[in-house]
């Protein structure tokens, strides 16, 4: 049985894709840097993320040199903080995220970064960023939360390390008033 030169390319062309899809899902899987979020965040109950210790009254929270927690309560259709007053952290900054969400299913989405992950009520995300230079980032719901998702949206803003000190200060000082 012989085969035709046109069935050979196309087959030949056929493998080729195949083997190009495989690699392609390979890099994006495992070469990309990109990790998927794991439940090393634990668990919260979504009714009473009021009293939380951390989640009750979410924020910014300096746990070594040049290392954030930042804790964030999403909420149809806001992100606590986030919508109202931004999200802050210093240049050069290694940030960890701890997100949560009190009501229905929400995303996470730090644009322009490879941060995104989903909030799910009773479940903490926790991911970590670096932010090398300052900057205004857009926060985005990206799962379908309910008739106000369009507008659920923040900002996160990578401040210089002299007016982040300052303004973190100012912030401890009015904490404890």
């Amino acid at each position: 049985m012989e085969i035709h030169a046109y069935e050979k390319l196309w087959l030949a062309l056929a493998l080729v894709l195949i083997v190009g899809f495989i690699g392609t899902i390979t890099y994006g899987a495992a070469g990309a840097g990109i990790d998927m979020i794991d439940d090393k965040g634990g668990t919260v109950d979504p009714a009473t993320l009021d009293d939380h210790p951390k989640f009750g009254d979410p924020g910014i929270e300096k746990t070594g040199e040049n290392q954030y927690d930042v804790y964030v309560v999403a909420r149809q259709f806001v992100f606590e903080p986030g919508t109202t007053q931004p999200i802050r952290v210093p240049e050069g900054s290694t940030v960890t995220f701890h997100v949560t969400a009190a009501d229905v299913i929400h995303g996470f989405e730090v644009v322009g970064t490879n941060a995104n992950t989903m909030a799910i009520p009773g479940q903490v995300a926790e991911f970590t960023v670096e932010f090398d230079e300052p900057g205004e980032y857009g926060l985005l719901c990206n799962e379908y939360c309910g008739s106000g998702h369009h507008v659920m949206e923040g900002k996160l803003v990578v401040m210089e390390q002299s007016e982040f000190d300052s303004w973190y200060e100012q912030q401890q000082q009015e904490g404890e008033n």
